[in-house]
């Protein structure tokens, strides 16, 4: 194994008006150039031996994305594809890079600034399938051969192999028409079919069950080798009439580049490395799983899931096939870019219904990966703040599905920062007053909580208000912080006195006027809690 360093091409993000990444070996070439990209020239087998070694990976500092250059047994395949593993893991650099940020962006910053650009969007350009970079090679009728392709088993006890696991799944609504874009699993069923795994509720399952219901076929295609900016946009929820090449375009701050179809009516990813068409019959359904899922354990497996008769395959030379393996964390591929995009997803649907003085919000990558813990950060403004605020966040559409522990915490605390976040819990929290619970709620077969498994997929939320009481903001007590002008002195002399590494981050400082409160408990402005008026 070695690492490998490629000099001449800017990061970006790096300064103002640096090209975007075009695709996923230009997004290599980034990872590249920071340090975080491993490849590996000998022979791996596909079937655990991959994923065991991203699983182990992922759980160093710092941890690479790990590219495959060679899978056992296919060293003569005629599609000759590599395979790419740990993609983004835990590492909020590469994150940062994928959203056309700098690589050194801090967490919270990156999660503002994703959520100031999904309020942009940008719809697809289509382009000639001359211009488009996977319709290099393209497969249909008897020459699809699914067996050609190292398609890996992730985990020991899986149903089969799975491909694309870090992939775009699209669809086309059969009403309204916009295309939709979503990572789903897909397991090989033979050399031309594969199954198509849909949690209740998600957009993908909507369509074809529409479909089936007016007693027609849908179209369905699948990139198995994508710039894993469309992981992080097809893993969230937007509006059901907006596609997801448009809030990829406005992260990217260009339009996507598509390729329209050729046994299908969808348009492609033009700069993907692999991509099936394919076409669900009404109806059509085949035994699936279990599959090593998010959670950390292995998904039940389904009476049967749609089955997509693949029409037609497109792929570059020595295509590269993303793979998202789903276990506990760090080794979760979901975790940390589902941490980034989902806290941004729900700080959006905040935005948008008008709830004030948000100042952070993160879903907790450890937590399921990154679907289990929503924290909010909010400057308490008004009585029953955090509460509505809280309410909101368990049930907007970005943080609806699954999430159990929803936690509101004060401006001073830093919600990326579990030990401020404990620490808040701890020291501002009363379980008595300050939890509640919602019942019922949106969730998964995949929860592994939810015993007999018949009570899936509905779920329950716990909503812990971990700030100041508001009504007795006068009177509590007081917490011990820096002041701001002894910080200063002290970061300027940092490497002067030998202290190690960089000064910390610090949010609250000692305010040097009295305290003002404007509205709880009828004090005046200027005067301190306790205070009689003279």
């Amino acid at each position: 194994m070695d690492k490998t360093s490629k000099q001449g091409r800017h990061t970006p993000g790096d300064e103002r008006g640096s090209a975007p990444v075009r695709d996923l070996r230009d997004w290599l070439e980034c990872a590249d150039r920071i340090g975080e990209l491993l490849r590996i020239g000998q022979p791996v087998d596909r079937d655990e031996e991959m994923s065991a070694i991203g699983y182990l990976v992922a759980k160093q500092q710092p941890s690479p994305a790990v590219l495959f250059e060679s899978a056992r047994g296919f060293e003569s395949s005629p599609i000759g594809a590599r395979h790419l593993w740990n993609i983004l893991g835990p590492s909020i650099r590469r994150i940062a890079l994928t959203l056309e940020e700098p690589p050194e962006t801090p967490t919270v910053e990156l999660i503002r600034r994703t959520k100031d650009k999904l309020k942009r969007r940008l719809p697809p350009r289509e382009v000639a399938p001359a211009q488009a970079p996977v319709c290099e090679h393209t497969l249909t009728g008897s020459r699809i051969d699914l067996d050609q392709l190292p398609i890996p088993r992730h985990w020991p006890l899986d149903g089969g192999r799975y491909a694309g696991t870090g992939d775009a799944v699209i669809t086309r609504d059969p009403d309204s028409g916009y295309l939709n874009i979503g990572t789903y699993r897909m397991m090989q069923q033979d050399r031309n079919h594969v199954g198509l795994y849909l949690s209740p509720g998600k957009d993908a399952r909507l369509h074809i069950t529409r479909a089936w219901q007016k007693g027609e076929p849908i179209h369905v295609a699948a990139a198995w080798g994508i710039d894993p900016l469309f992981m992080l946009v097809g893993s969230q929820t937007f509006p059901k009439n907006v596609s997801e090449y448009e809030f990829a375009g406005g992260i990217k701050g260009e339009p996507i580049p598509v390729v329209r179809g050729v046994t299908t009516d969808l348009l492609l990813p033009a700069n993907a490395e692999f991509v099936i068409e394919g076409v669900i019959a009404p109806g059509s359904v085949k035994a699936e799983g279990p599959f090593g899922e998010f959670p950390g354990y292995y998904g039940r497996p389904e009476a049967g899931c749609p089955l997509v008769e693949v029409t037609a395959v497109h792929y570059r030379s020595n295509p590269i096939l993303t793979n998202a393996l789903m276990a506990d964390y760090p080794s979760c591929e979901q975790s940390g870019f589902f941490s980034v995009i989902r806290s941004a997803k729900i700080w959006d649907d905040l935005d948008k219904l008008g709830i004030p003085g948000i100042c952070g919000v993160y879903s907790h990558p450890a937590a399921a990966g990154g679907f289990g813990m929503t924290v909010i950060s909010l400057e308490q403004r008004h009585a029953g703040h955090a509460a509505q605020a809280l309410a909101l966040a368990a049930q907007v559409p970005g943080g609806a599905y699954y999430t159990k522990w929803i936690i509101a915490v004060d401006q001073d605390i830093d919600p990326s920062d579990m030990d401020q976040v404990i620490w808040a819990m701890a020291s501002r929290c009363n379980p008595i007053e300050d939890i509640d619970i919602l019942r019922n709620t949106w969730s998964t077969w995949l929860d592994p909580t939810q015993n007999p498994p018949e009570k899936r997929p509905y779920g329950s939320k716990a909503l812990i208000n971990a700030c100041k009481e508001h009504r007795h903001l006068p009177v509590f007590s007081k917490r011990t912080t820096l002041r701001k002008e002894v910080y200063d002195r002290v970061a300027a002399r940092w490497s002067e006195l030998g202290l190690p590494g960089q000064i910390p981050a610090v949010r609250a400082f000692e305010q040097e006027s009295r305290v003002t409160y404007h509205e709880v408990g009828g004090f005046e402005p200027g005067r301190q809690p306790g205070e009689d008026k003279p």
